[in-house]
């Protein structure tokens, strides 16, 4: 089987450096083998949370520098898993909704032993209340953050998109509303785009706006955790990394919604819908 081609379900324009060059190639040289061999993606979900339970382990000893190290590499083990999910569920047709609560049931809670394993380490309450305070955090943001990469994705294509059927899952119903959080105070665009008769130009003019915001945004992803954690435990003190999450990266969520909310209103006031007669004729400026 051949390596095939990128999917092109994400826009490189807002990708972290470490998925381009790193995660992203690596999934796509593992695809071929894990489809000929009817490996489903839900299998590889576990697949790795167990390589992020092996990295809570590795950082369990973090105090020397060489397991810090293990716990950094098989954390860039598990962010492979996790993009190659995903790529396994394309190929092969099978993306559900138990796939995607499955998909950040693990990635979170990777993320949760790290922390525990910790503050554990650490073993004060100073130490506990820091890394359940920062875990808070982490949660609204990423959940946040993933809203807004899959609206910036689909409206670049002019996908104006459609309401969510609910699932009966339980689970799945809780982790999508705290995922579409945001979903709120986006729809008034995603309106607009459905009212555009040239709904991909209309995409087209946002995506390239839209890329300094989410440009900004990249920093939440688990990529940039993953090296923070490593860093803070390299320079010895863990709880660098929770202040990390709790106050630079909670500015840039909020800086980024607010300059990605500013864009989609700034579209919407200058690009009115396109008259049958004209259908390249705009309001105001060119965008």
């Amino acid at each position: 089987m051949t390596i095939p081609p990128p999917d092109r379900s994400r826009d490189r324009r807002i990708e972290d450096p470490s998925n381009l060059w790193i995660i992203h190639p690596a999934g796509r040289r593992l695809l071929p083998w894990f489809v000929a061999r009817g490996i489903s993606a839900n299998a590889v979900s576990i697949g790795g949370l167990a390589l992020g339970i092996a990295a809570a382990f590795a950082y369990s000893n973090w105090t020397a520098w060489p397991w810090a190290v293990a716990g950094l590499l098989l954390s860039v083990a598990w962010l492979i898993a996790d993009g190659l999910d995903g790529m396994i569920a394309r190929a092969t047709g099978t993306a559900s909704p138990l796939g995607r609560f499955l998909d950040g049931l693990c990635d979170h809670g990777v993320f949760i032993l790290i922390y525990v394993v910790l503050a554990s380490s650490i073993g004060t309450f100073e130490g506990w209340a820091l890394a359940v305070s920062a875990g808070v955090a982490h949660a609204v943001q990423s959940s946040i953050y993933e809203g807004e990469r899959a609206r910036f994705h689909r409206r670049s294509r002019g996908d104006a998109g459609i309401p969510p059927v609910p699932s009966r899952n339980p689970l799945v119903r809780l982790y999508d509303s705290v995922a579409g959080t945001a979903d709120r105070f986006a729809r008034a665009f995603d309106d607009s785009l459905r009212r555009q008769p040239d709904p991909e130009r209309f995409g087209a003019a946002y995506g390239a706006q839209a890329v300094g915001p989410m440009g900004l945004m990249r920093l939440l992803s688990a990529n940039m955790r993953v090296l923070a954690i490593f860093l803070a435990c390299l320079a010895g003190n863990p709880r660098l990394f929770w202040w990390f999450e709790l106050i630079p990266l909670t500015a840039i969520l909020v800086i980024g919604l607010i300059w990605h909310r500013a864009v989609e209103a700034r579209l919407a006031s200058t690009i009115a819908p396109v008259s049958p007669s004209d259908p390249h004729s705009l309001k105001g400026r060119e965008v």
